[in-house]
């Protein structure tokens, strides 16, 4: 098939770009001006590259007609920051897809898979671990027009025929995760713990979230290639909570020392825990994940390893 990676350069664009190679599709990559590209796939000459803004229309009229499958990654915002200014979340998200999603029913595309956010679409958990007929009330503007887009998906398909995929993950962590960034406790744990640094908590450590493993997460948007069933919605997750003293444990034990902590206050978004039910992504796509924590987190600390 000839996929678009819109946000393809990022962390889980560019593991999803060797897994759709490796199963003989065609890739094109779009992504924001001057970024630092993984080396690994730079050189890779069976990747058509394109830069822009994915607000501009012109430059997603360029790369978006003709594709089979658009892998729709984009975010303009943060959880952390996205309720400081609700009006850019929706201006750059919202907005930008209504803009992609007409282009691409007009161009010829079958199918976009949006990755959505099962850690802040459901806000507050009545049960746990949370399955996808669970109610929807984000405490973040993030959650909130990740929702959005998922109904405007439907819309367009019950409207103009334009098939769509929502997964919803979990918090994805492994190699080439951005260890400066606001987002990905794992990995920006996992750094500052190697280089000896103290590692900052918002709150007590006792908050529960659900990891992937990167390259686990991205076989579940592979088989969204080849699945044609009526649910379009599904958790992508372990099926499994750590609270972050956890997290922290696993680190420790993994280089055999005790790390430096910082316990702030908490945050009145942050949910106590969120734990995915992923039991409709195994029966239905025939995805489950094989990487558990502690494995994932040595392949983490590798690569970072190497690369440094």
């Amino acid at each position: 098939m000839k996929c678009l990676i819109l946000g393809g350069a990022g962390f889980i664009g560019s593991h999803l770009a060797e897994a759709l190679l490796a199963e003989g599709h065609q890739v094109r990559i779009f992504d924001r001006p001057n970024l630092a590209l993984p080396a690994e796939l730079l050189a890779d000459p069976r990747i058509e590259w394109h830069e822009g803004d994915f607000l501009n229309v012109d430059d997603l009229a360029r790369v978006v007609p003709g594709n089979d499958v658009i892998f729709h990654l984009v975010s303009a915002t943060l959880p952390k920051s996205s309720n400081d200014n609700p009006a850019y979340d929706v201006e750059t998200n919202v907005i930008g897809t209504l803009r992609l999603l007409d282009i691409a029913r007009t161009g010829g595309v079958k199918r976009v898979v949006f990755a959505s956010s099962g850690g802040t679409v459901y806000g507050l958990p009545h049960t746990l671990p949370i399955s996808e007929s669970h109610s929807t009330e984000p405490l973040v503007s993030y959650g909130i027009t990740k929702l959005a887009i998922e109904k405007f998906l439907h819309m367009y398909h019950a409207l103009h025929g334009l098939d769509y995929c929502v997964l919803r993950l979990a918090n994805p962590y492994g190699e080439r995760q951005r260890v400066g960034a606001a987002q990905g406790a794992v990995a920006v744990f996992l750094h500052r713990a190697w280089h000896g640094e103290t590692i900052h908590i918002w709150g007590d450590g006792s908050v529960v979230r659900d990891y992937i493993y990167i390259k686990d997460a991205i076989r579940a948007f592979v088989k969204t290639l080849s699945y044609h069933g009526e649910q379009r919605v599904f958790n992508i997750g372990s099926g499994q909570g750590l609270s972050l003293n956890q997290v922290l444990a696993g680190i420790e034990a993994l280089l055999g020392r005790p790390v430096a902590v910082n316990y702030e206050h908490g945050r009145k978004f942050d949910v106590p825990a969120n734990v995915l039910d992923i039991a409709r992504a195994r029966d239905l796509l025939g995805w489950q994940p094989s990487v558990n924590f502690n494995d994932g987190l040595a392949f983490t600390l590798a690569e970072l390893q190497k690369t440094e």
